[in-house]
């Protein structure tokens, strides 16, 4: 974390990766006009908060800025595809769509880690970032497997279609089991937030639309293992591809 309008500033110029930058609701002035334009151009998280929520997070002269630095450097599709394919490799992509538990997140990239998943890709805005409570959670997993943080869901679902990747969203809206779908060759995975799922612009562009049955009363699966049932069913059917 830091705090103050000059330092945060200094620390975007230096290229740090920041997860969230805290603004003073209605702070006004010469350097935070210097800030914004600093910010500019560059895909970072702002949000406009009251004096109190700054306190709470530290009583020192904050001026009405606070940064959180990020826990990883994040990395980016773009370069991880054709690496991938470069290597002989099929990709396997997890993204989170709207997705804002950390705890949930962790696990996902515990479950990710151990499954061989290429990497994991959240979006910049409106979603988990990386920090100590996720990578707890994670056993160390999110300092391993590759986290892209990338401008939106939309777009990183239209860049993995266009690489040849195949992308299965779940949804209990769906009519197709999860069991009864082919995962071969390059697959992505995309997985909703509990409450809302994953946002319908989003499902309307993934290739196959995917369920997993729920035959009690609770109507859904924690997401986190959703994932870990789907992740392995990818799994399986890859590795049976290759033994047979």
């Amino acid at each position: 974390m830091i705090f103050g309008i000059r330092a945060v500033i200094e620390a975007i110029q230096a290229g740090k990766e920041i997860d969230k930058i805290l603004v003073k609701k209605d702070l006004q002035g010469e350097l935070v006009q210097e800030l914004f334009k600093v910010m500019k151009g560059r895909d970072l998280s702002l949000q406009r908060v009251p004096i109190e929520r700054l306190h709470r997070i530290t009583r020192k002269n904050h001026q009405g800025v606070i940064a959180f630095i990020s826990s990883i450097t994040y990395q980016r599709l773009e370069d991880i595809i054709p690496f991938l394919y470069e290597q002989g490799k099929n990709p396997f992509i997890v993204l989170l769509d709207g997705i804002t538990d950390v705890r949930n997140f962790g696990a996902i990239a515990r479950t990710c880690e151990c499954a061989g998943v290429d990497a994991i890709v959240i979006p910049s805005k409106g979603s988990v970032t990386v920090n100590a409570d996720a990578i707890k959670t994670s056993a160390g997993a999110l300092h391993i497997i590759p986290v892209c943080k990338e401008k939106n869901i939309n777009q990183a679902i239209r860049y993995l279609k266009e690489c040849g990747v195949k992308v299965f969203a779940a949804s209990e809206k769906a009519a197709e089991n999860y069991t009864c779908v082919s995962y071969d060759g390059p697959v992505a995975l995309v997985m909703g937030a509990e409450d809302t799922g994953v946002s319908t612009e989003n499902l309307r562009i993934c290739d196959q639309i995917i369920k997993i049955p729920i035959l009690g009363t609770i109507q859904s699966l924690n997401v986190s293992v959703a994932t870990s049932v789907l992740v392995y069913e990818v799994v399986r059917q890859q590795m049976n591809e290759t033994t047979h």
